[in-house]
Formats: structure tokens, C-alpha cells, sequence
């Protein structure tokens, strides 16, 4: 039996107003065979772990221009733990210093991507990082 199709929640917290990266990147995950429900623009953190919850996420990833990114980052990953969603990754990108990428690393979250980064590495990211985990986790 193949792997069922890795499951990723796509949204931008807050007042960020810009969504092209974001929507390249998803469209990509969905060509590397994923399966992507972008939330659009504007999410609290409630409402973006809540359709993890919803629709049972491996991933939930984060875009994050304005300059909030700790703020969202620690809220949604609190609120995952308390949802129940310990083993599902949380990573995303935007414009976020060194820096802050080390302390979110200490909170729990994943790798952090940047302006430029090359598409393909977040997709491999993604795929590596979620083998391990069903394998650790599910035995799969």
C-alpha cells in the first residue's frame, strides 16, 4: 500500500496582505502530489489549527511578511499541542531574521524559509520530514 498523500493546511495569520509566494509554493506541494488547502489571507491561529484539526494535517505551514512571525509562530504551535497536533510539522517562510529563525527552531517549529529559496527544497523539506515522522510516529 503507497503512503497516503501528505496533507498540508497553507495561510497567512494576521494583517499580511501578500500572497504570491505563498500561492507558488502551494502549487507546488499540490504538482509534488500533496494535498493543500490554502486558507487565504487574514487567519488567526485558532482558525488555522482548527482546520488542521479539521482536516487531519501532516503539515501546517505559515507565511509571514508582516514582522509577526514570533507572535504567530509560538501561538499556533501552542495551540497545536493543546489541539493534539504534537506530531504534525510546523514550518513556513517570509521575511524573518536569523536570528528569530533559532528561537523559532527552540519553540518547535521547522525549518523557515526565505525570499528566493528554491521551491523544490521546500517540497523535498516536506516529504523527508514527514517519512520520518509517520515512521516514528505510525510506524509507516
Amino acid at each position: 500500500m503507497a503512503d497516503p498523500k501528505i496533507k498540508v493546511i497553507i495561510a497567512k495569520p494576521g494583517l499580511d496582505g501578500h500572497d504570491r509566494g505563498v500561492k507558488i509554493v502551494a502549487r507546488a506541494l499540490v504538482e509534488a502530489g500533496m494535498e493543500v488547502v490554502y486558507l487565504g489571507l487574514q487567519q488567526t491561529p485558532e482558525s488555522i489549527v482548527q482546520a488542521a484539526v479539521e482536516e487531519d494535517a501532516d503539515v501546517i505551514g505559515l507565511s509571514i511578511l508582516s514582522g509577526a512571525h514570533m507572535t504567530h509562530f509560538k501561538r499556533v504551535k501552542e495551540l497545536m499541542e493543546k489541539s493534539g497536533l504534537g506530531d504534525c510539522l510546523l514550518t513556513g517562510g517570509g521575511i524573518i531574521p536569523t536570528k528569530d529563525q533559532e528561537k523559532l527552531k527552540e519553540l518547535g517549529v521547522g525549518k523557515v524559509f526565505g525570499p528566493g529559496e528554491d521551491i523544490q527544497d521546500i517540497v523535498e523539506y516536506i516529504q523527508k520530514t514527514i517519512q520520518e515522522r509517520r515512521k516514528t510516529y505510525h510506524g509507516f
